[in-house]
């Protein structure tokens, strides 16, 4: 799958019933916003503003003299703001339903630390209640990552929050690999007795310094075995048909895209020393690396503002622990942003009361402790979008995006504010979870 088209073409499943075709849907109406006040994020603010979606695209957007084309659905936006749909940087959205119920929970596999080769994917619950749930509140687009129970617990997907069937709304299967180096992932649980390897950074390090050269050995063997037979009665591109090809090791294959620097790890870290010893690391295996947490990392800044690397941030409603200032949580998104550090924000979604739909008012928040509006909305939809590779499809209200476009009566940042049409690829969602029904079924009573 992931190594050379060789090893492709020995692995390739034999051929059977092709997979029944699944029923078109319609093309996504012509639909035009008119009059409302357009955030595009990408090139400023428009007042009486027009956007207008086709085929699942956004085909323009500009001021009241913008052309709608003849025979498109017009809605009214006058009083309204209209900005691109919200992009949630990690979530548990489709792993976990109920987490006081362990068999609805499937973020988490804890028999190894090591488990690149899981896939978030292969577990998506698409019909899910919390999606219905997060669209609500203008999210659109999310990165489901496993739990960071593990060293490596597997693979994230990027999702759509909508789509005719679960494999439409998975848009990106593996676009990064978890990478835990927290406090967490060291395994003293419980009594001395019961401590697993790793139980320290020295652990964690030697652990994945191990993985990632039994990867890298892995390959070598691979290479060796497609590598063309010696020269042999002048046909050099013989491949020797005697050679034993290397017994197939998912757990390494998966790796193999993030050693060669193709796709992103996400690399998590709370503290100074873990970033300084995971970091290490990393450069060590030249891996791509996107970072994550940084909650009490404040003392930091300028050294993580030097690496370059992008961030991502949230909850950010935690209390600050003793040893630091009373608003250094708070503060640390408009920290990074002066120090030229591009951010976006993440629910994370891990406990009942930290939902992907408190998205935008993780943003909503920083402003209050000093980040500007601007750079707050840029945090929850292009910078997640450039962050995850995908600027040319999300993240702004530009001709050529995704129409992925949510209309609401005020600031999106602004609790008080209620979404009023949420479109993804084009086609207007209903604004209608559980937890509606349940409001309107005892409001009858």
């Amino acid at each position: 799958m992931l190594l050379s088209p060789a090893f492709a073409q020995k692995t390739q499943k034999p051929a059977g019933k092709p997979a029944p075709a699944k029923p078109a849907l319609p093309p996504a109406p012509l639909t035009a916003l008119k009059g409302g006040k357009v955030v595009t994020v990408s090139h400023g603010t428009i007042e009486n503003g027009v956007v207008v979606m086709q085929d699942g695209k956004i085909t323009a957007v500009g001021g009241p003299s913008t052309a709608i084309p003849r025979g498109a659905r017009v809605i009214d936006a006058t009083g309204m703001w209209v900005y691109p749909g919200l992009f949630d940087s990690e979530t548990r959205l489709g792993l976990s339903e109920i987490q006081a119920v362990d068999m609805t929970n499937d973020s988490s596999e804890p028999s190894d630390e090591i488990m690149p080769h899981m896939h978030v994917y292969d577990a998506f619950h698409a019909e899910t209640e919390h999606i219905p749930i997060s669209r609500i509140n203008g999210i659109t687009n999310a990165i489901v990552a496993p739990g960071d129970d593990d060293t490596l617990p597997g693979q994230d997907s990027l999702i759509q929050l909508w789509g005719p069937s679960g494999e439409e709304m998975l848009i990106g299967k593996d676009i990064a690999l978890a990478m835990n180096f927290s406090a967490n992932q060291r395994r003293r649980r419980g009594s001395f007795e019961n401590w697993k390897y790793p139980s320290t950074r020295m652990g964690l390090a030697t652990q994945l310094r191990q993985t990632f050269l039994d990867a890298l050995d892995y390959k070598r063997k691979w290479d060796d075995y497609n590598k063309p037979a010696e020269k042999k009665d002048g046909d050099k591109d013989k491949k020797d048909d005697k050679k034993t090809p290397p017994k197939r090791d998912l757990k390494l294959e998966a790796l193999l895209p993030y050693l060669a620097g193709e796709r992103p790890v996400v690399l998590d870290v709370q503290e100074s020393t873990d970033l300084y010893t995971a970091l290490a690391l990393a450069r060590e295996f030249k891996l791509r690396v996107i970072l994550k947490g940084l909650t009490h990392a404040q003392i930091n800044l300028d050294q993580i503002a030097a690496t370059k690397l992008p961030v991502i941030l949230g909850p950010i409603y935690e209390q600050p622990r003793d040893d630091e200032r009373y608003d250094a949580v708070y503060k640390l998104p408009a920290e990074l942003h002066r120090r030229g550090v591009k951010f976006a924000f993440a629910s994370y979604d891990l406990y009942a009361v930290v939902q992907p739909r408190n998205l935008p008012y993780e943003a909503g928040y920083a402003v209050a402790w000093g980040l500007p509006w601007d750079e707050a909305m840029k945090a929850i939809t292009l910078n997640a979008a450039e962050i995850w590779g995908v600027a040319g499809q999300l993240g702004s209200l530009d001709a050529g995006k995704t129409a992925n476009v949510v209309v609401s009566n005020g600031d999106p940042l602004d609790v008080k504010t209620d979404v009023k049409h949420v479109f993804i690829a084009g086609r207007e969602v209903p604004l209608e979870s559980r937890q509606t029904r349940l409001r309107d079924e005892y409001m009858k009573r």
